[in-house]
């Protein structure tokens, strides 16, 4: 006999939860078909990005570079103190050498005194503060022990600073491969933009840039520009055979340069020592704040941190490393923040 039972029916339950997934697979659905395709950034979007990495890349070089100039200085300064200790060692020796000597010949006249055995069997020091025993001395004795506690003193003194700029230096290494790893970490990022790009953009870029770069490294209008001084002059002098020579961070020439690199360049070429980064730059003479009382070859500071220099080329113009990718090159002043001029 058939069974007339009814098919089981599934729970409320269940039917809610498939209903609700199916309400869900049709809405995803939905908004797939609808949403707007995920937008790739354009060519102009990429070299805004590209273009303000580079501006920190810059910003940290300037750094790295602070930091290497400090290394560069303490290191000269630990081995001319190294040096002096070993010397000022060498000088003790012989003092000692002279006082034994004395001692020795007392002693083999009989007449050693008990003073200047207490002194070659401990600290000179020790010594000299016991007052009684001054009146025994003969005056070269006091003369040689005086030399000797001197040189102690100096000694100790010079082990102690050679001891703390050992410690500077290295904090002063740890900070320079930070900088470092900085200035390739924002170099790489935009290097990872711009391979984004299709090899047609890229290439569109590149002309652009190029065609930018030539008018640019072409003689502009300096009319009207005041007179430069002599070595100014020669500095700036210096610069324009530079024109068109690539930007490197950290480079200071002659066939590379970063901004900083550049401007210290010029100047070493005309006999002029200054110092290394932009920031220490903008300290390397008296600032001139109005742009109409520049002159040809004052150092130009821009950016609120100092991270960017040139030299003035007359008629608004600066001539300087801009950033990686490009080369040294005129520019109007008007281009960048303005600051204020320096007349080393």
């Amino acid at each position: 006999m058939a069974s007339h039972r009814r098919p089981k029916q599934p729970s409320r339950t269940r039917v809610t939860v498939l209903t609700t997934a199916a309400a869900a697979a049709v809405a995803l659905s939905a908004n797939v078909a609808n949403a707007a395709p995920s937008e790739k950034p354009s060519k102009d979007e990429v070299k805004t990005k590209v273009d303000k990495l580079y501006e920190e890349a810059e910003q940290a070089t300037e750094k790295l570079n602070g930091a290497k100039e400090k290394q560069e200085k303490l290191q000269k300064q630990i081995s001319s103190l190294q040096d002096n200790v070993a010397r000022g060692q060498e000088e003790l020796n012989e003092l000692r050498d002279g006082l034994g000597s004395m001692a020795s010949a007392q002693y083999r006249t009989g007449g050693i005194d008990p003073s200047v055995a207490l002194f070659l069997s401990s600290d000179p020091d020790d010594y000299l503060d016991k007052a009684s025993a001054m009146d025994q001395l003969s005056a070269q004795q006091v003369e040689s022990l005086k030399k000797v506690q001197e040189k102690q003193r100096s000694l100790a003194q010079q082990r102690s600073e050679a001891s703390e700029k050992l410690k500077d230096l290295a904090d002063t290494r740890t900070e320079l491969a930070k900088k470092k790893k900085e200035v390739q970490g924002k170099l790489g990022a935009a290097q990872k933009l711009l391979n984004s790009l299709t090899a047609q953009e890229r290439a569109a870029l590149a002309a652009k840039e190029k065609e930018r770069a030539t008018r640019a490294s072409e003689r502009v209008d300096l009319g009207g520009a005041k007179a430069a001084s002599g070595r100014a002059g020669a500095a700036f002098s210096a610069a324009q055979t530079r024109i068109g020579s690539p930007y490197v961070y950290g480079a200071t020439g002659p066939s590379s340069f970063d901004c900083s690199g550049l401007t210290s360049w010029a100047y070493a070429q005309a006999g002029v020592s200054i110092p290394r980064t932009s920031q220490a730059q903008a300290n390397a003479g008296t600032r001139i704040y109005s742009q109409s009382d520049l002159q040809v070859g004052d150092l130009v500071i821009f950016y609120g941190d100092q991270h960017h220099v040139g030299l003035y080329a007359g008629n608004g113009q600066v001539l300087h490393a801009p950033r990686t990718g490009t080369v040294v090159r005129y520019e109007s002043i008007g281009n960048m923040p303005f600051q204020f001029g320096v007349r080393v």
